[in-house]
């Protein structure tokens, strides 16, 4: 499946004891055809009243505590199969609620945000983590600088920029921010350039998995930095590479993230191997 570009394999592991191994996920990724940025396993729920406990695996192998547009591909799979269109999901970053609206786009309310030094994690006391200091380039002349962090289940760093955000070679500085000594447990690193209160331009390097089209805690995490340095509005479109979400944050403090999501084809995984065949190419 995809949402908005972000390629996700939803495995369905219900009825068995085993998880997706690391080994597997680097072996589909790393087949032509197969390459992905999360895998969404879905298990047999272990608390009361939710549908399935959802296990995350990054590309690398790597498992992940929240994907906005993987979660998006599980209730537009499990709509389908199941015939309804609300869903309770358990996950590592806690109980998520997801629905496909009528209109075909699916909202998941993704929790509320985390904005302490010491929650998203950071390595360092920062008394605001709307600004931090961090920066990529000469001390004089930083390409980017002062980034707003947060947490949406897994850390991420806004850094604002004035001008075109494909101006600047993510690629390269991606993988450096993301394994930066200040984040204990990496990050995703986006660029994100404000047009107006209600729209946000937004490419990332996400953690574990690279460049990707569309990336869900990021746009998320970004609105939320938005608007707690009255960048933006408390709702926003976040246009991705991939195309457009929309980002909520509610007065309950709970972050809603709305978009697209698409079935590309089925086939069938061993999740210890990473061996798979593909059944049915989606119409």
């Amino acid at each position: 499946m995809n949402g908005l570009g972000n390629q996700i394999i939803v495995v369905d592991m219900r009825g068995r004891g085993d998880r997706v191994t690391a080994a597997a996920a680097i072996a589909i990724d790393g087949t032509p055809g197969t390459k992905f940025d999360q895998i969404m396993a879905i298990h047999d729920p272990k608390i009361p009243g939710t549908v399935a406990y959802v296990d995350i695996i990054n590309s690398d192998g790597t498992r992940a505590q929240a994907c906005g547009n993987g979660m998006r591909c599980v209730v537009q799979a499990l709509t389908k199969e199941q015939g309804r269109q609300q869903f309770t999901f358990e996950t590592v970053a806690g109980i998520l609620f997801g629905e496909e609206r009528d209109d075909g786009l699916v909202t998941v309310d993704m929790g509320t945000p985390k904005l302490a030094w010491y929650e998203i994690p950071l390595a360092e006391e920062f008394a605001d983590t709307r600004k931090i200091e961090l920066q990529i380039g000469p001390i004089d002349a930083p390409v980017l600088h002062s980034p707003s962090v947060a947490s949406m289940g897994n850390p991420h760093a806004t850094f604002w920029v004035n001008q075109d955000v494909w101006s600047y070679a993510l690629d390269r500085f991606g993988p450096m921010l993301e394994n930066h000594p200040i984040f204990p447990e990496r990050a995703n690193i986006s660029i994100a350039q404000v047009m107006a209160p209600d729209k946000i331009i937004l490419r990332t390097w996400e953690r574990g998995a690279g460049l990707t089209e569309a990336c869900g805690t990021a746009a998320c995490a970004a609105l939320v930095n938005g608007a707690r340095t009255r960048r933006t509005a408390r709702a926003a479109t976040v246009t991705v590479p991939g195309g457009d979400l929309f980002i909520e944050w509610r007065d309950d403090d709970h972050v809603v993230l709305t978009g697209a999501a698409e079935l590309e084809w089925t086939g069938t995984l061993d999740p210890l191997s990473g061996l798979w065949a593909r059944n049915e190419v989606a119409a």
